[in-house]
């Protein structure tokens, strides 16, 4: 081969290379399952969590999610909480990842991950009261100090859901006595939407749907102090919702050191985004949202059965696949992974 050939050949590979880069990412599909979390540890790891019957799984990638693991099992909870936000909640810590998974008796199983030696066991449960958690409604937090926080929604005592709160300092193996956050002026919170929480430093947030003179809107109770105290909740938005039903839609936060809490939720069919105090922001018509990455938010959405997300800062929407219940995660190689279920598989793209 002359060198005028060689060098063609050269620049026809590097052009093949260029147009394959270019190519957008296709989904592709993890197992069965249903209800995916994403959570991603210090070292960069992703761990996609969702359950399949009683058992719950969890993918791993290593390479910023261009492939993942076999699924591997965490654990088995007879009578698992699963579908309509009711699956395993997951969170990682600089060298713990936790799992809760809620049955339907109300028990809030944990199990741990050490990231050192890969191996999952079974922690203590989470509510110190029997059969407290019958809606299957909570969501996990951790921070930098392999802390993690939990919130639910509790029926103790008088049957009515309440915002309950608890917190591990020894990376899951055990927890504080639960403590009462909220109870609504009407006895109860929205029935059916779960809570999110959020953990930054010393700083624990927890957003909730109320239920108040006939309106379902969103709140948010802060702590400074990792959960000791919490302050009054306040509510999300100037707008407000009457709906005489649940709208099964809790909305998710964040938190950074930087520019602070950032909500999102839905109302009425439309996607909002708020700063606690302003005035909440449209982004779309859409419901099933959650928000991920504090520094850089992206959010994400549902419209029928299109998954979408939008990058904050850039108000950027990206159209993501067709499916339910789309979460996501910023890679250590600044992309993006989105996970979903669709006909009860688990897919992903990375974006």
């Amino acid at each position: 081969m002359n060198r005028l050939s060689a060098l063609g050949c050269l620049l026809l590979s590097v052009l093949v290379g260029i147009t394959v880069a270019l190519v957008p990412a296709s989904e592709q599909k993890i197992a069965a399952g249903q209800q995916p979390q994403i959570a991603r540890d210090a070292k960069g790891t992703l761990r996609v969590i969702y359950g399949n019957g009683d058992t719950i799984f969890c993918a791993t990638s290593s390479d910023n999610g261009l492939r993942f693991s076999p699924p591997q099992p965490v654990g088995v909870v007879p009578q698992l909480h699963l579908g309509m936000f009711r699956g395993p909640q997951v969170a990682s810590s600089k060298n713990y990842t936790l799992v809760s998974a809620m049955d339907k008796g109300g028990t809030i199983h944990v199990f741990r991950l050490h990231h050192p030696t890969g191996q999952w066991t079974k922690a203590s449960r989470i509510n110190d009261v029997e059969a407290s958690t019958p809606e299957g409604l909570m969501a996990l937090a951790a921070d930098d100090a392999d802390h993690f926080y939990a919130t639910w929604l509790d029926v103790r005592d008088d049957q009515k859901n309440k915002i309950y709160f608890s917190q591990s300092t020894d990376q899951g193996l055990s927890w504080a006595p639960n403590r009462l956050v909220y109870k609504g002026p009407e006895g109860t919170v929205c029935e059916c939407c779960r809570p999110s929480i959020a953990a930054q430093g010393s700083q624990v947030a927890i957003m909730f749907r109320n239920k108040v003179n006939g309106s379902r809107d969103l709140y948010l109770t802060q702590s400074e102090t990792a959960g000791k105290t919490f302050s009054e909740p306040l509510k999300l938005g100037k707008g407000t919702w009457q709906l005489n039903a649940c709208p099964m839609d809790g909305g998710g936060l964040v938190i950074s050191p930087a520019s602070g809490i950032t909500t999102v939720w839905q109302r009425a069919g439309k996607v909002y985004v708020a700063k606690p105090g302003a005035v909440e922001q449209e982004i779309s018509a859409g419901r099933r949202c959650s928000i991920a990455s504090p520094e850089n938010p992206v959010i994400t959405w549902q419209q029928g059965e299109d998954l979408k997300l939008m990058i904050l800062k850039e108000n950027r929407t990206v159209d993501v696949g067709k499916g339910g219940f789309l979460k996501v995660a910023r890679t250590q190689d600044g992309k993006i992974l989105g996970v979903w279920e669709a006909d009860k598989v688990i897919r992903y793209k990375r974006m």
